[in-house]
């Protein structure tokens, strides 16, 4: 049996908002330990920053990440740097 309120079916919202809200619950546990894995790299002597940037590189696809060192390059050499 389907409960509406207002043409809501309020059994489906509410499914979806616990699902959601265990999903949030999952994501702050990972978040977490991410912290704690940046902490350890850090106490073993890793720069944290550099490693989110090759984190971010990572992520990226091939032809994106040409672009952006070719772009890099050419800004350094305009800047004598």
């Amino acid at each position: 049996m389907t409960t509406e309120v207002g043409g809501v079916d309020t059994a489906r919202l509410k499914s979806l908002i616990e699902r959601i809200e265990r999903l949030e619950e999952e994501r702050n546990g990972v978040s977490s330990d991410i912290r704690d894995i940046f902490a350890e790299a850090k106490a073993a002597g890793f720069d944290v920053k550099t490693m989110r940037t090759i984190l971010k590189i990572r992520k990226m696809n091939p032809a994106d990440r040409e672009e952006r060192e070719t772009l890099l390059d050419i800004y350094k050499n305009a800047l004598d740097l």
